[in-house]
C-alpha cells in the first residue's frame, strides 16, 4: 500500500511515518511526504498512491479543500484525515473520507483506518489478492500467493515459506486464514499450508507432542505437524 503523508508540521509527519512503519499487515510504504496542498497536488498528479493521510488545518488550502480539489480532478486515492480538531469530522465525511483520526494518533486506530483503506481497494478491484506484500530489510517484497507453501506462527511474527526462501511477516495467522482460506488449510494452531502443496499425510513423532501426524509438502523436505483437531480436515483435503 503506497501512502502519501500531508502535514505542515515535520514532527507530525515523522510520528505518523513511524506509526505506519509499525503496521506490517497490510504492508505499508510511505512513498512520499508533503508540507502543503500545492506540493501534495503535484505529487498525486505524478504518482500512484493508494491512500493520503491528510492534515485538515494547513496554511493556504486546507485539507478539506484539497480533498474536494482531488475529487474534482478525478484523483481518487483513499483519504484519511489526521487532525487535532474533531469539529472538522462532518466536513471530512462530506468529501467521502475513508476515516478520520485525531492527534495524537493511536496505533490501534491507525490500523483500523488502514483496514478500511484495504477493503475499499478490494471493493474497487485495485488490490491484487494474489500478491502478498512483505517488508524485508527496508524494502517491500511482492510475493505471489501461489508460491507460498505455508505460514507458521512463531512468537510475535509469522514465517512465510516458499520453495526458494523464508520471509518474516508481522501479521496474525487467523487474519491470514480468513483472507486466504481458498488457498490455505489450517493444520495446527500455529500453521496454515497451501492446499495445492500437500503431498502426503504420514505418521510422525514430535518430541513435544509425541506420536501424531504430519504433512509433507511439495518443494521442501520439512514436515509440519498436524493437530488431532485438524486431522479430519486434512484427510478430507487430501482426498479431494
Amino acid at each position: 500500500m503506497q501512502v502519501l503523508i500531508v502535514d505542515d508540521e515535520p514532527l507530525a509527519r515523522s510520528r505518523l511515518r513511524t506509526l505506519l512503519a509499525s503496521c506490517g499487515s497490510p504492508a505499508v510504504a510511505v512513498a512520499a511526504e508533503a508540507a502543503g496542498a500545492s506540493q501534495a497536488m503535484e505529487l498525486i498528479a505524478n504518482g500512484d498512491f493508494d491512500a493520503v493521510f491528510l492534515d485538515v488545518q494547513m496554511p493556504g488550502m486546507d485539507g478539506v479543500a484539497l480533498a474536494r480539489a482531488l475529487r474534482a480532478a478525478g484523483r481518487t486515492p483513499a483519504i484519511v484525515f489526521v487532525t487535532a480538531h474533531a469539529q472538522h469530522a462532518v466536513a471530512a465525511f462530506e468529501v467521502e473520507a475513508v476515516d478520520y483520526l485525531t492527534k495524537p494518533v493511536r496505533l490501534e486506530r491507525l490500523q483500523s483506518a488502514l483496514e478500511k483503506v484495504r477493503k475499499r481497494r478490494l471493493a474497487a478491484g485495485d488490490a491484487d489478492p494474489e500478491i502478498l506484500l512483505i517488508q524485508d530489510r527496508g524494502r517491500t517484497e511482492r510475493v505471489p500467493l501461489p508460491e507460498v507453501l505455508y505460514f507458521k506462527a512463531e512468537l510475535k511474527y509469522v514465517t512465510v515459506r516458499t520453495a526458494a526462501r523464508s520471509y518474516i511477516l508481522d501479521a496474525s495467522l487467523s487474519d491470514l486464514e480468513e483472507r486466504h482460506s481458498a488457498y490455505f488449510l489450517r493444520i495446527h494452531r500455529n500453521a496454515l499450508v497451501a492446499r495445492k502443496a500437500v503431498r502426503a499425510l504420514e505418521k510422525h513423532y514430535d518430541p513435544e507432542e509425541g506420536e501424531g501426524w504430519a504433512v509433507r509438502l511439495n518443494g521442501i523436505d520439512e514436515l509440519l505437524a498436524v493437530s488431532r483437531r485438524q486431522l479430519s480436515a486434512v484427510r478430507d483435503a487430501i482426498s479431494a
